[in-house]
């Protein structure tokens, strides 16, 4: 009995050790696997411009008729809060309070969300939450647009990487490479996403993580849509 259990004690370091290199090995062939992952010859590069969320908003074509619309976010001072607006009549004023929460909420105060009002029937609409958002901009009739659907369930765009940053427009849907970061140091992800033109459908697909920062850089990681 004394030797089988002496026999037992010396196998652990062993099996330990067989469990590291079955850890590595796993690690380098899952590196090896995303290092295959390309973007196909057909899909452009999203411009620049476009990963900056207020540039979206002029691109918006509402799935409804509204006399007007603007884009606001939760700013105190009525004059810095407008992000965009489109043309007033001039017969028209909107004068509204502030929502108590809005989309793309980035922090907890001043200018940390962003929401819509609009006027339809000289009545007053507010579109405050992602969905409201989808909802608002109805079918996806541009890239802008596609992108902001996107953003509403978590991705962005990263224009330093192919992964993170191209488009194709098909007959029924718009499909895309975007990113999706997580965690301090950052880590991103590629995401292939397809947009269903008429109903704003979205469906993902992990395509593993493209970069890894090796800092932990809290203003960059608290920056969002």
């Amino acid at each position: 009995m004394k030797n089988k259990s002496s026999s037992i004690f010396v196998n652990l370091p062993q099996s330990t050790s067989s469990m590291k290199i079955i850890f590595f090995v796993s690690l380098i062939l899952s590196n090896l696997f995303f290092a295959q992952t390309t973007v196909p010859d057909d899909y452009r590069k999203i411009p620049d411009i476009l990963d900056t969320t207020e540039y979206l908003y002029p691109f918006i074509v509402p799935d409804k008729e509204y006399g007007y619309w603007r884009v606001l976010t939760n700013d105190t001072d009525p004059e810095k809060a407008v992000i965009y607006d489109s043309q007033m009549p001039e017969f028209m004023t909107i004068n509204e309070p502030i929502p108590e929460k809005g989309f793309f909420q980035k922090c907890i105060g001043n200018r940390c969300f962003s929401y819509i009002l609009a006027c339809k029937k000289e009545r007053s609409v507010y579109f405050s939450s992602e969905q409201q958002l989808r909802d608002f901009i109805g079918t996806v009739d541009n890239l802008p647009e596609a992108i902001l659907i996107a953003q509403t369930y978590g991705f962005s765009v990263d224009t330093s990487h192919k992964l993170g940053a191209s488009y194709k427009f098909e007959d029924k849907n718009i499909s895309l490479y975007i990113s999706k970061s997580k965690g301090c140091p950052e880590i991103k992800e590629s995401y292939f996403v397809k947009i269903n033109r008429k109903t704003g459908r979205l469906e993902s697909k992990n395509n593993g993580v493209y970069f890894k920062s090796e800092n932990c850089d809290h203003s960059s990681s608290n920056v969002s849509p």
